[in-house]
């Protein structure tokens, strides 16, 4: 019997995460995410292979969009497969859905009325992607799984999760495959966390595989350590805050905003910020926070210690939540200083655009980037200070200053990757890496032909298969 293994998504490019795996006489699909590059966002609409649509599971890594966003999609497709996770996962990717089915239904409206006004039309249709009756769909296919019990998913293929980091409830996945009486181990690593982030729990790799699907999102970089995460951060709201400027932060809901939450409020009880307001402006990741105080089980030994002080660690004092539009709209008539985060976290869409529109003019204002930004989205293409920009139809100057810290990443760096894929006991022969640009994993696949000798590194193109 033959496995075969093909990646519909994340291949060469960074988002979109979808693999099939066949064996013949069950398939799974591992992720199905949404597509976040410019260039690749037409492959959002592209109906399914046949071979996914009749996939008899879908296993989840995590919770972001990249890896849950086209759920709704498949769905609406025609799959009825169940779709696995841990508990919080599948807290976080309801939420997740839902609100992006009404974000999709929010923009094709306001799109449609802009080009009205502007006497145009688009080349594609307005419509969203899916309906909230799409992601409805999905969400009612949801079944959980905990950490580290195997669990039958489909005919012959068991899967078992193990904490990655990253962000609450992901997991790495190991698949044991029968083979015709034989057993194949087939892991996907997810996305990988880094040691000693705020509040969740590190990452722990798995021991053996025949075979290993591996994130490459910073195979050619090395992130700040915790301690220059901290000065960065005081730093900027510092200097912008003698300017007289708000510090805009695009930020996704899941994690991200809660790690920036965790290290604001330690700056601020440390006195090495003024108190300032920080305003989340997400109802999104307001939610997601809701989820965190629910999985205290999930969380590192500081922050359950925290807990028991009374001290959550997503709140602060001076924290405002803004979970209207007409909260988020006040929001841009302060002066003074603000911290205001919100998303998305590429600059794609939500209430994060309006804010910069509010600030792109203002050079005592700063845009601080505090996460990946893919090729082709609005954020990349700001980190290259341009002088200008299109948003909402108009031109603007960049006026505003644009700093970035990569340290917050959730995404092991370069070095960290090695580390977690290298050293098993019965290591992979072969290793294929998703999830990341093409520069990025040809540089991590170098270094991996060194720490696992005799490996064979592949870096797969989009729809390219394998047998195993």
């Amino acid at each position: 019997m033959s496995i075969r293994i093909q990646f519909l998504g994340a291949a060469s490019n960074v988002t979109g995460s979808c693999t099939l795996v066949d064996t013949g006489k069950a398939r799974v699909l591992v992720d199905c995410g949404l597509f976040q590059e410019r260039d690749l966002q037409s492959e959002n609409w592209s109906t399914f292979p046949e071979e996914a649509l009749k996939a008899d599971a879908v296993v989840l890594t995590h919770a972001h969009l990249d890896h849950v966003g086209r759920l709704p999609r498949l769905a609406r497709d025609g799959s009825d497969a169940p779709i696995y996770a841990t508990s919080a996962s599948l807290e976080i990717a309801a939420i997740i859905l839902r609100d992006a089915a009404r974000l999709q239904q929010e923009d094709v409206e306001f799109k449609k009325r802009r080009h009205e006004r502007e006497g145009r039309t688009s080349p594609h249709p307005y419509e969203p992607l899916y309906s909230v009756e799409d992601a409805e769909a999905a969400i009612s296919r949801f079944q959980t799984v905990p950490f580290e019990e195997e669990t039958e998913v489909a005919p012959g293929i068991r899967a078992t999760w193990r904490k990655a980091g990253h962000i609450l409830g992901a997991a790495s996945v190991r698949l044991r495959i029968d083979d015709g009486g034989k057993e194949k181990v087939l892991v996907f690593s997810g996305d990988v966390g880094r040691h000693g982030v705020p509040i969740i729990q590190d990452p722990e790799p798995f021991a053996e595989a025949d075979a290993l699907v591996l994130e490459s999102t910073y195979g050619d970089r090395t992130h700040e350590k915790g301690r220059d995460i901290d000065e960065h951060l005081a730093q900027v709201i510092n200097d912008t805050h003698k300017r007289g400027g708000n510090v805009i932060i695009p930020s996704f809901a899941v994690e991200r905003s809660q790690e920036l939450l965790y290290r604001l409020g330690e700056l601020l009880a440390e006195d090495r910020i003024p108190h300032t307001m920080v305003v989340l402006d997400s109802p999104m990741a307001i939610r997601v926070t809701d989820v965190f105080r629910r999985h205290p089980d999930l969380f590192d030994e500081d922050s359950r210690a925290r807990l028991e002080e009374g001290r959550h660690p997503c709140d602060f004092p001076s924290l405002m939540l803004s979970r209207t539009v007409d909260d988020s709209k006040t929001i841009n008539r302060i002066r003074g200083t603000a911290v205001i985060i919100a998303g998305s976290g590429m600059l794609t869409g939500g209430r994060i655009k309006h804010h910069l529109a509010a600030n792109i003019g203002r050079p005592e204002s700063t845009l601080l980037f505090v996460g990946y930004q893919a090729k082709g989205t609005l954020g990349r293409h700001l980190l290259g200070k341009p002088e200008e920009i299109r948003l909402f139809g108009e031109t603007h100057k960049v006026e505003i200053a644009i700093d970035q810290i990569g340290g917050f990443s959730g995404h092991a760096d370069a070095g960290e990757l090695v580390d977690w894929a290298s050293g098993w006991e019965r290591p992979p022969a072969r290793v294929f890496l998703n999830h990341g640009e093409a520069e990025p994993a040809d540089a991590l696949a170098a270094r991996l032909r060194e720490a696992i000798p005799g490996a064979e590194v592949v870096r797969p193109e989009l729809g390219q298969a394998f047998d195993l």
